[in-house]
């Protein structure tokens, strides 16, 4: 299916056309009946002659109705633009044009009403010339009568043909359904419809619908039931949840789509519009329009503020209307278009629409320095709605993030979820070893920079981060990064390295504190050694080599057991200052225990091996 709607100026015939067309009546309220006026959008559909099906929006051409023409149009990738023979090109005509141009359709069809009551080629001409200045440039366009028939069959041949440009949706891109009708039907509840512009909805699916959950119970298109539907499409659910749905609200897939009410953009004037735009407007996307407040940041930029969140993604495309302006209150000669040239434009008649506003940033960081959006607008005007525009601007995105921007991902992630601007991510890698280079020289006896102070110095969002930028030689150890494989200060790694080769010929002999200073390891030193594994303090002054306690075990193993501490220091050729506190090391460790007030065993050997009874 696709999905078409309907432009022009009112009274042109548009829901005439789509009567005959489809057969169906698109004016829903008994008022638009009576007054032969189209107020509400209305809905039609038909079968063309190659078999594919397509539906109608039918928008009001009245003045006075222009946001419910722009609820209509907004989420439609095609428009039938109507205009009528004996009356031509008139105001509701050029800003109906001008919202299409701005809100950026491309395709449609020109058909020129009433060839019966006129002759169509002045109408068709002119409105032909019109178009193509516009986005729509060179369209097909076909005179026909609503009322005899005249061209019906060549316009479904056209249409046909304009079906089969339109792009094709993607059915996996994440569903925002922008809700233009609430109604309840009894014994099923809240119905809503909309148009699908792609994606998928199945029944049983839960959207959200402000933030909150909304299951769809059952489905229908083009009144007739569907378990599934893929976009472009009509659409009406029936929907259970908490929130009371609304005309102008949406249903999103959730996690798709960043729900915003401040964005960042670039305008594009409406044709004949004003240079100088209003403070407040009034901002047009899908069905939805609410109040907002411009803050020009300079050149073509500026920045929104919403009157309240929608689910945006870069790219979307926010029409500006001013709704001050209001045409009836023009000059009284041009307040009836039918008693004036049909190829005169009305002086008088203001174009409300304002400027369509393109997507930049759904995120947009705040502007606190003087000169600050001065710098924003120059980032913004080179912007493109991308990955790498977005992390430009951001620096750090996840994964999820991008998505719900409207952004796939490009590249790989520098670190679990997170995505990096290249060069911000470069400038970390080349920052952090001065930062590191910093702590440990204002603070030389610890064993290296904690992650999450360089984190904090870094302006980092996630620890991970900073593991990711550490090179060799660096390391993370512990929580710290460390420099080199000890983690220690240079100085302090030279003091214990002295030390060791000191401990090699008498691994269990500790040198005394005197020894130890002049190696260079005062009480600090050694503190930062212990602390980065260098050294095995087993007690108070008196440290030896990691492992020193493993290689006791297995020298006291050999003992017969259980054995004196004289026997151990024998064994150990060390001294009772030593033996003492390393056979008390090795009682708390679980490797020795002991016997009685003067013997100790190894744990590992049972005591019938010595024959030796305990207890």
């Amino acid at each position: 299916m696709q999905v078409v709607a309907t432009a022009g100026h009112v009274d042109h015939g548009k829901s005439t056309l789509v009567r005959a067309l489809t057969g169906m009546e698109p004016d829903r309220l008994e008022e638009e009946r009576r007054r032969g006026l189209t107020i509400e959008l209305g809905y039609a559909w038909t079968t063309l002659p190659s078999g594919e099906r397509v539906a109608f929006v039918d928008v009001p051409g009245h003045e006075r109705f222009l946001g419910t023409m722009l609820a209509g149009v907004g989420p439609v990738p095609a428009v039938m633009f109507v205009v009528a023979a004996d009356e031509g090109w008139m105001p509701q005509s050029e800003e109906h044009l001008v919202a299409l141009e701005t809100l950026g359709v491309r395709l449609g069809l020109l058909v020129v009403t009433r060839a019966d009551l006129a002759d169509p080629a002045p109408a068709m001409k002119q409105a032909r010339a019109r178009l193509a200045e516009s986005g729509l440039g060179q369209v097909e366009a076909l005179a026909v009568s609503g009322r005899t028939g005249q061209g019906l069959g060549e316009l479904r041949e056209a249409l046909d043909r304009l079906v089969a440009a339109l792009p094709a949706p993607d059915p996996e891109a994440p569903v925002r359904l922008w809700i233009d009708r609430v109604f309840s039907v009894h014994g099923s509840g809240t119905v809503v419809t909309g148009t699908l512009p792609a994606g998928r909805i199945e029944v049983g699916d839960e959207l959200a619908l402000d933030g909150e959950p909304m299951r769809v119970r059952a489905m229908e298109s083009l009144k007739e039931p569907v378990t599934s539907v893929t976009g472009v499409a009509r659409v009406a659910l029936n929907l259970r949840g908490r929130v009371a749905p609304e005309r102008g609200h949406a249903l999103v897939a959730p996690g798709g789509w960043t729900f915003t009410d401040l964005v960042d953009v670039r305008l594009t004037r409406a044709r004949d519009a004003d240079d100088f735009l209003p403070q407040r407007l009034t901002a047009h996307i899908g069905s939805a329009a609410v109040g907002c407040v411009v803050r020009p940041l300079g050149g073509n930029t500026a920045r929104l503020r919403l009157s309240r969140p929608l689910p945006l993604h870069l790219g979307d495309v926010l029409l500006l209307r001013d709704p001050g302006r209001d045409p009836r209150h023009r000059d009284p000669r041009h307040r009836d278009p039918r008693h004036r040239d049909p190829g005169h434009r009305d002086p008088g008649h203001a174009i409300r629409v304002l400027a369509g506003a393109s997507v930049l940033d759904v995120r947009p960081p705040e502007l606190r320095r003087r000169g600050a959006a001065r710098e924003r607008a120059a980032g913004l005007e080179t912007a493109s709605p991308d990955a790498a525009s977005l992390l430009r601007a951001h620096r750090l995105l996840r994964s999820e993030e991008l998505a719900a921007m409207g952004c796939a991902p490009s590249g790989r992630p520098v670190c679990g979820e997170w995505h990096a601007d290249p060069g911000y991510w470069s400038s970390l890698g080349e920052r952090l070893p001065e930062v590191v280079r910093r702590y440990a020289a204002e603070h030389p006896l610890e064993p290296g920079m904690p992650l999450e102070i360089a984190r904090h110095e870094l302006d980092l969002p996630d620890r991970r981060l900073v593991t990711a930028l550490v090179r060799p030689p660096s390391t993370v150890a512990d929580g710290r990064i460390v420099s080199g494989p000890s983690g220690l200060p240079p100085p302090v790694a030279r003091a214990v390295q002295r030390l060791a080769a000191e401990l090699s010929a008498h691994p269990f002999l500790a040198p005394e504190a005197v020894r130890l200073a002049e190696l260079g390891l005062g009480p600090r030193e050694l503190a930062a050694a212990v602390r980065a594994g260098a050294l095995l303090r087993i007690a108070d002054g008196i440290v030896l080599l990691p492992g020193t306690d493993v290689r006791a075990a297995a020298l006291l193993a050999r003992l017969p057991q259980p054995f004196t501490v004289s026997q151990a220091r024998t064994a150990l050729k060390t001294s009772r200052r030593v033996a003492v506190p390393l056979l008390e090391h090795l009682d708390r460790k679980g490797i020795t225990e002991r016997v009685d007030d003067a013997h100790r065993r190894c744990r590992s050997l049972s005591p019938g091996q010595t024959g030796y009874m305990v207890g």
